[in-house]
């Protein structure tokens, strides 16, 4: 069985970021596959600086193992207006449930802090796995050139209140 299709087969975790992930964060969303061609622009000078980790309920999941703590995935959770703003799995580390378990400690943050529906303005590659995990699609965000040429999927997840 490939990686991309494995199921975790290591411990988790998932922490607050601090500002010394802020290059590694800036590393993963440049180097995403997903904004590979003529995606890239949207990333080619993206920066996750220590200021924005330190704005925004922004978490990392690390791997416990053999993985020595290293960043796997992270998202970034605006509480006002609520947005999950950014939400990425290292390339090999996709498809064996990280994105899904980000999506789980989102939701329940969101819920931590009150609110009841997170906004979402995706890729549109990602567009199956906000379907897969939950979101429901409430629009479309218009192209805003030159960073981001094309027009995007917005998705909404609903938070209930336990």
């Amino acid at each position: 069985m490939s990686s991309r299709t494995s199921p975790i087969s290591q411990p988790i975790t998932i922490r607050r970021a601090v500002a010394r992930d802020a290059k590694r964060l800036t590393r993963l969303v440049r180097g995403s596959g997903a904004y590979q061609g003529k995606y890239a622009a949207a990333v080619a000078g993206y920066r996750v600086g220590p200021d924005y980790i330190e704005a925004h309920r922004t978490f990392v999941a690390v791997g416990d193992d053999e993985q020595e703590g290293r960043v796997l995935g992270f998202y970034s959770l605006v509480l006002a207006p609520p947005e999950l703003d950014l939400l990425f799995v290292a390339d090999e580390a996709q498809g064996r449930g990280i994105g899904r378990l980000l999506v789980a400690h989102m939701r329940s943050e969101a819920r931590a802090a009150g609110l009841d529906r997170v906004k979402v303005v995706a890729h549109r590659p990602a567009e199956g796995f906000y379907h897969r995990t939950g979101a429901v699609r409430t629009g479309t965000a218009l192209a805003n050139p030159p960073a981001v040429p094309w027009d995007r999927p917005e998705f909404e997840f609903r938070i209930p209140s336990e």
